[in-house]
């Protein structure tokens, strides 16, 4: 890779870094797991950069690459995830700590859907794509994102918990009604 290449794909990971691992949370539901996953999908967007550069958005490609990453530890081996009945008891529920209640019930209803549910419902509700973006950020039809959007917010809505939540920010709550 050439001295301009290099610096414009650590110019690039230095503005999207926290952007992808948030994503990639959403998409794992684990912190670890969601650095792993973005330094792979960063790793072999390095590897093809000229490619990943010249297309139309850079980040969609890239956040392509994520979907696909996430999808491929699956195949590699079975990630077991240890869920609780509860949520644990807390002395004092001041703001952050019921925020921090209420995000770990919607994190709990994300790790409860299918892997593709969960990823039409990151793109579309938390990353504010378009039916036709996050088709193809997922490589499927605008068809299949309606369903399993469809699909996925019913059974989100049907979480015990989740009717109750108020965010600061209502604009994602509205997908969830």
């Amino acid at each position: 890779m050439q001295a301009q290449e290099e610096a414009q794909f650590q110019s690039f990971v230095a503005a999207r870094w926290t952007h992808l691992v948030r994503t990639a949370y959403l998409l794992t539901g684990d912190p670890h797991d969601a650095e792993d996953v973005t330094q792979t999908a960063l790793a072999k967007a390095y590897r093809s950069w000229r490619r990943v550069a010249r297309s139309d958005s850079p980040e969609a490609y890239v956040r392509r690459m994520l979907v696909t990453c996430n999808s491929d530890r699956f195949r590699k081996r079975r990630v077991a995830e240890r869920l609780t009945d509860s949520v644990p008891d807390t002395s004092v529920r001041d703001n952050a700590v019921a925020w921090a209640d209420e995000r770990s019930v919607l994190m709990e209803a994300l790790a409860q859907l299918p892997a593709r549910q969960r990823a039409v419902v990151v793109m579309r509700y938390w990353e504010d794509l378009s039916e036709a973006e996050t088709a193809d950020v997922l490589g499927c039809s605008q068809g299949t994102v309606k369903s399993q959007a469809s699909k996925a917010l019913a059974k989100l809505r049907a979480w015990p918990g989740l009717g109750q939540i108020t965010t600061p920010n209502e604009t994602h709550q509205g997908a969830l009604r």
